[in-house]
């Protein structure tokens, strides 16, 4: 039975493993409140269901979203968008797009109000997150690799969170992000587009959840006047810390303030899981059952030969 018992553990092993390179995906949405140009087609709620890298992400991001055009050197003719904003997050996974209670509701209503009252607005729900590489770097890494004459460093600003940039001098608070608009509408309005990269967290010392701080930067924009385009990303955190920890990172996350946990259908990530332990426990039975059955045929100790019959 030492076989049987070994031949269980390694397929345990084997689920195990199966079920957790069963790939992460986290949702990222792109909208400006006017076209300014950026795309010549109706660019309108347009929703990309395959899955992409981060990579994949920049690319549509430069080409469809038209931001080759604000990120990009080049000598051509620019388009008229003052400031463009990367928000790095860190709360949202793709099958939290679809429930009724979220764990941060300023997000999802900011989210949701912003992306259905633009003229631009863009959905990517599954981009595969890499377990070996920040979402900052390969987003920023993908706009280099896409542009033909490489980023305009010169017109990228961080903000205390990021680590990308070995600049000294980085945002450290939204008073600081609302003075660099100002002064690009005032001293600058006609020029090169501000870029500026949010990473998750924000500031140092914060306080606020990551809704209320895309709230107040959507917020600023909109009172400076500024022509803008936001492109919000999302890397669920633990992600990179705690792969192995994913399934209880989840489950922490969708519990409600109360510390209820959210009782919600099983979504497309939860039926492949259960559908592959499912075939991976019927496989361990059929092969328990084989297996004894023939062990009992080989303990069957039978005469090799017969004795004649008496008359």
């Amino acid at each position: 039975m030492a076989s049987v018992w070994m031949a269980v553990a390694v397929m345990l092993v084997a689920a195990a493993q199966l079920v957790a390179a069963a790939p992460v995906t986290a949702p990222a949405f792109l909208w400006a409140p006017k076209n300014y140009g950026l795309s010549s087609n109706e660019a309108k709620e347009v929703v990309h269901y395959q899955t992409i890298s981060p990579d994949i992400l920049a690319k549509s991001v430069l080409e469809e979203g038209g931001w080759s055009n604000l990120v990009c050197s080049m000598d051509g003719p620019q388009k008229n968008v003052d400031v463009a904003v990367l928000f790095l997050g860190s709360k949202l996974h793709s099958s939290d797009i679809s429930k009724d209670k979220q764990a941060d509701p300023a997000l999802a209503d900011t989210l949701k109000q912003s992306f259905s009252s633009s003229e631009l607005s863009m959905a990517f729900p599954y981009v595969a997150m890499s377990v070996d590489e920040e979402l900052e770097s390969s987003l920023l890494s993908g706009f280099t690799e896409n542009c033909e004459h490489g980023p305009r460093g010169n017109h990228i600003t961080y903000t205390d969170m990021c680590t990308t940039s070995s600049e000294s001098k980085k945002l450290s608070s939204m008073d600081s992000i609302q003075d660099l608009v100002k002064s690009r509408m005032e001293n600058d309005p006609t020029g090169q587009t501000e870029l500026i990269v949010f990473c998750s967290g924000g500031f140092k010392d914060n306080a606020k959840s990551e809704g209320e701080l895309l709230s107040e930067v959507v917020s600023v924009l909109n009172k400076s006047g500024a022509k803008y385009s936001i492109l919000y990303a999302s890397q669920p955190y633990g992600l990179l810390e705690h792969t192995s920890e994913l399934p209880l990172a989840r489950y922490l996350a969708e519990k409600t303030n109360t510390t209820k946990p959210v009782l919600e259908k099983c979504d497309g990530e939860c039926q492949l899981k259960s559908t592959l332990l499912e075939g991976v426990f019927v496989g361990l039975v059929l092969l328990i059952i084989l297996i004894s059955g023939l062990c009992c045929m080989m303990g069957i100790d039978t005469p090799s030969r017969f004795e004649a019959p008496q008359d």
